[in-house]
Order: structure tokens, then sequence, then C-alpha cells
């Protein structure tokens, strides 16, 4: 199968690559237009997620671009260097880049398992390549079935059923008993780590709107605050951002509170006994524990969160081999239909190349014998079309006894230029 995947992951890519490799919506619509004028005949969907970016690629006739083509067509979009792209992606074709995807629509391969975003996430990179028109006969096939799979996977297991990662938790059980809407609350983040990230994803997947971040480097928070479509604010402005917040998440490096006791009774003051869920990821606390003993304040650490996380993760991990197992019938199904679609044009190649040079020889038979009565042409037909179904059988039965096997493609490939048919 002409399909292949490059790619970079919070597997083996930095985070702060990982950054630099992001692309918006319009930034994939204005790559997609450009590949598709330097490679007209080809596919391409472009996916981008906080966690992952990764270009597919696939042709149905002409050979695949080469590893080092869609690493210059990145390193161009994204004003980097190939050095500093090659040494952390990952490239496959073939079968291994159909498993890989169907486990990535999955969410096998994030770094939360099961979390549910990417299914959606994958779905809006093909239906924005199919908008552009860069998305093929393969990658039809391909991301359908992708998209199958997750289906699969999200009715037939329960590993999306169960949160293991401390800001999903947080979010979707914890505050959710304080408040049931988060439109209109506003959400301060303290922190513009992957924690932070992280956890913003899931408060935009519950509905929040208005955020706020905060971090020591100003140019880091406004760089999250775009990403997530909120407003950066300075260092300075913190005690400030706490007096109006509803939800606070923080996720520092400090290695002290950064939020005493003392400062919260300022805050407190201009709050007027408003609730405030305060979820506070850094180790050490970023927020003094006594602060939340206060009226009204509901202060969550990790501590508090892990062990329901760890139960949650060994009850989603013994669901991960069937997952799995799903991915592989699939992955095997898509491969499998797909050659018998490339072995069925050969095969009808093949008979219709044979039935033409029959009925040439039948007829110039019967030709010279003009005096052979109806009967007697209609048996001489019939030995001519038992010759050639035992001359095909040993071919069809060698692609059928190889067509579960590796080599199915390099039999088929010289059965092609063995007969000179096109593939």
């Amino acid at each position: 199968m002409n399909f292949q995947v490059l790619g970079w992951s919070h597997h083996r890519t930095p985070l702060q690559l990982r950054e630099r490799l992001a692309f918006s919506r319009e930034q994939v619509v204005q790559a997609l237009q450009l590949f598709q004028k330097r490679h007209p005949l080809h596919e391409c969907v472009l996916l981008s997620t906080c966690n992952r970016t990764e270009v597919y690629e696939a042709c149905d006739r002409l050979p695949l671009l080469c590893r080092g083509e869609l690493l210059q067509f990145i390193a161009d979009q994204k004003a980097l260097t190939l050095a500093e792209l090659r040494d952390c992606c990952y490239h496959l074709r073939g079968e291994g880049a159909v498993r890989h995807l169907l486990s990535v629509a999955c969410s096998l391969d994030s770094m939360v398992l099961g979390e549910s975003q990417i299914t959606a996430q994958v779905k809006q990179a093909y239906q924005l390549a199919v908008e552009v028109g860069t998305a093929g006969v393969v990658t039809h096939a391909v991301f359908q079935a992708a998209l199958r799979t997750a289906g699969r996977v999200a009715s037939e297991t329960a590993i999306h059923q169960r949160r293991v990662s401390i800001p999903s938790l947080a979010v979707s059980e914890f505050a959710h008993q304080i408040f049931e809407r988060f439109d209109d609350k506003l959400t301060l983040v303290i922190g513009a780590g992957e924690m932070a990230e992280e956890t913003l994803r899931y408060l935009r997947h519950e509905g929040v709107q208005r955020i706020a971040v905060i971090n020591r480097s100003y140019e880091r928070a406004c760089f999250l605050a775009e990403r997530w479509g909120g407003t950066p604010y300075r260092w300075d402005q913190l005690l400030q951002l706490l007096k109006d917040a509803d939800v606070v998440v923080s996720t520092t490096g400090a290695e002290e509170p950064i939020v005493t006791l003392e400062q919260f009774r300022e805050v407190e003051r201009a709050r007027c006994d408003r609730p405030l869920f305060i979820l506070d990821l850094a180790v050490p606390r970023d927020f003094d524990p006594v602060i939340g003993k206060r009226p009204g304040v509901y202060l969550f650490s990790i501590d508090d969160l892990k062990d329901v996380c760890e139960r949650n993760r060994q009850e989603r991990d013994r669901q991960l081999p069937l997952a799995r197992k799903i991915v592989e019938a699939e992955t095997r199904r898509l491969v499998n239909d797909h050659f018998v679609r490339q072995y069925g044009s050969i095969i009808r190649g093949l008979k219709e190349g044979w039935q033409q040079v029959k009925d040439q020889e039948l007829a110039r038979l019967l030709h010279r014998l003009p005096q052979t009565d109806e009967k007697t042409r209609e048996e001489v037909e019939k030995a001519f079309d038992r010759l050639i179904n035992k001359l095909l059988h040993p071919l069809l039965e060698s692609v059928r006894m190889e067509g579960h096997t590796p080599r199915r493609w390099t039999l088929v490939e010289a059965l092609a230029r063995l007969f000179q048919l096109r593939q």
C-alpha cells in the first residue's frame, strides 16, 4: 500500500520542538495547498495537536515521496533545519503506517491512554484535507478505516471510560462537584508547561471560554494564551487575577509557595465568598495548603488525585490488549481489502488480455475451416476456454496462497511486469 507517515510526538520529541512544529488550522491549509502545488498527483493529510505533528502521504499510482522530501517540506514550513528534525522523527510505510494511524485515532499512542480528543482531531485533519483537495483514494480508505476502528474501540472496550490523568480527573470529577457549567467562569492558568496545556484542553472540552494565562516569562504566557484563545498577563498581576478567577490551575516550578495564606487573605476580602476551585499541580505546591481550609475554597493537590488516577489506569490497562487486537484486525482488513482490489485489477487485465488472444486465434482458425458446423465450432471454443483456464489456474492459486503474507505485493508486481499489465 502506497501510504506513509513522517511525524514527531511526545515519545521522542522535546516539548520545545513540538511547539515550533505546531500548525494552526490556517497554517495547515496553506501547507496542504503548497504540497498540492508541488506534488499534484500525491495525497496528503497533516495532523497537528499539542503532542504530535504528522504528515501522511499517499499515492495510488506513483511511488511515494522519499523521507528526505517530506522532511524538507516540514522544515520549509517551520523554518527549521533538517538536522533539528531528523533525529527525533519517526517514519513508517505501508502496513506499519496504517497500524500507526489506527493506533493514533484510538488514542493508544497518546500521552494519556484513551483520551477522547485525538479521534476528533484525526477526523478534522482528514476533513480539512478533503476540503483542500489533497485527500484521495488511498487516504480516504485509510482515514475512514481509522475512524471506524476508533468507534469500535470506544464501543467494544472500556478504555475511554476511566480518567487516568490528573488534569482530566480533576476537571471531570472534582470541578464538576463545584460548578455545573464552565462557559461563564474565568479560568486562571499559572505556569505555561505541558501540564497547564493538558488541563486547558480538558477545560475547553467542558466549555470554558474565558482564560487568563500568567507566567514569570511573559513570552511563554503569550504563546500559551494565543494557542488556546486566552489573554496573557504579567506576573505582578497575579493577586488581582485571583480576585476575579473561578477556576485556578497552577503548575509552576517554584521552590516555595507563590501564594501564601497572608497574600490570600487580601484576595479573599475582594471575592465576597464566591467559590474558588484551585488545582495545584506543582511539586512543591504553589498554594499554601492552609488556603484550602478557607470558606468557599476547594484546593486539590496531586496527592489528592493520584490514587484515583492509578486505580483508573490499572483498570484501563486491562482493556489495552483487546483494543490492540481490534487495531490489528482492522489493519489486516484494510491492507487485505486493498490487496484484493489491486490483485483483482491485475487478474482482470490478465484474463482480458488472454481472452483477446483467444478470440483472435479462434477467429483465424474458424476462418480457415469454413465448412465447420455450429456444434463443432462450440466445442472448439470450449476447448480454447479450458486451455486458458488451465494456464491461469496456477497463477491464480499462487496469488491466493500468498494473499495473507508480506510477499503478496512482490508477486502481484512480478505478474504485472511479466505480462505488461498496469497496476
